[in-house]
């Protein structure tokens, strides 16, 4: 039986008793299953124009590849990564960009041996305690998962412990191994890709101290104070601390903040470019949320606030989204953020016990 709906333009157009929801599936291409309250309708008229970029970009990125299995860091490669890596080449660009390729081809058998050291107990009782706390709406972090993906994220997460004792393991660290096994599905290659993140991209965000979280986090709010100044002086009237709003943020690497293909789509550019678009990102939100902030009167009005400009539309259309971030927060030099990080980390240092 067909149904008159009342199109936005107020002609009448005929469509199928089948809905959005029914034509979707319940599970998203990753494994996550979509909330109850999903806009189906929304997410396939976003979709049928994200899918005839993503086969542009396709095309272009076989053109581009041809088949090889190495990549250089170019001018043209950075213009590609910007605009969208292709699920089926993420891995490989993820692994040339970071610089994780070259350490796994120079320390073959280093992964296994990890796994197959002496496994220190308290480690693996941390690991343990989180795995079932990763990913709950993610069918293939359950053990009924014919794909389960639990004692690869145990392994990830042990290996990295004991290659890199001075971090162990930290909260956080479990849902960023798992995205990386989700596109990956490799865990040799996770594993690298954690060396990569943990060990240069994001120095200090998961060790003990967490200093280059807190760094990062004082260098954002200096970062608005010069771009963003209404903003900065909401934050200091009420006396909140910048960890407080921002902290999950930097530490999830966008992790279940923002929809899992903008996260993705950001992974691509951090992968490629540095902690710098960790900045772009938030400064992008807070700017073009600026109103919704000035609003607030209080401090649970601003952390509502904070978590508000993390949904809707201007962030769930993510090709869109990406290219706001180059081109919203101005100019961000690399120069910028290293003399801003020196004046940071000295004052949170001054300020540790």
């Amino acid at each position: 039986m067909d149904t008159a709906i009342k199109s936005t333009n107020g002609t009448q157009s005929f469509m199928n008793q089948s809905t959005a929801k029914e034509r979707a599936d319940r599970v998203d291409p990753y494994g996550f299953e979509r909330s109850d309250d999903f806009d189906y309708e929304s997410y396939e008229e976003l979709m049928s124009e994200y899918l005839v970029i993503l086969t542009r970009r396709a095309i272009k990125w076989t053109r581009l590849l041809k088949g090889k299995r190495k990549v250089q860091k170019n001018v043209k490669l950075k213009r590609y990564v910007r605009k969208g890596i292709p699920n089926e080449h993420r891995a490989l660009i993820w692994m040339a960009a970071s610089g994780a390729q070259d350490r796994l081809e120079k320390n073959p058998g280093y992964y296994q041996s990890m796994l197959l050291s002496h496994h220190d107990s308290k480690l693996v009782e941390t690991i343990r305690t989180d795995l079932n706390r990763t990913f709950p709406d993610n069918v293939l972090f359950r053990k009924t998962s014919d794909q389960c993906l639990l004692k690869a994220l145990y392994n990830v997460l042990l290996a990295y412990g004991h290659h890199n004792p001075s971090v162990g393991y930290c909260q956080g660290m479990n849902f960023v191994a798992g995205y990386l096994l989700i596109i990956t599905k490799d865990e040799e290659k996770s594993f690298w890709l954690m060396d990569a993140l943990i060990g240069r991209i994001l120095p200090d965000y998961y060790s003990p101290a967490m200093m280059g979280l807190k760094m990062d986090q004082e260098v954002l709010g200096e970062l608005v104070k010069l771009k963003i100044p209404r903003v900065w002086q909401v934050m200091a009237e009420h006396n909140v601390m910048w960890t407080l709003v921002v902290s999950r943020w930097f530490i999830c690497l966008y992790i279940d903040i923002l929809p899992v293909e903008t996260v993705l789509r950001i992974w691509d550019c951090l992968f490629y470019e540095g902690s710098k678009i960790l900045f772009r990102v938030a400064l992008t939100l807070i700017h073009h949320h600026q109103a919704v902030i000035e609003q607030a009167q209080s401090l649970p009005d601003i952390c509502q606030a904070f978590k508000q400009i993390t949904q809707g539309p201007f962030v769930e259309d993510c090709h869109a989204f990406m290219q706001k971030i180059f081109t919203e927060p101005g100019s961000l030099s690399m120069a910028t953020l290293t003399k801003l990080r020196t004046t940071c980390r000295g004052r949170v240092a001054e300020g540790e016990p």
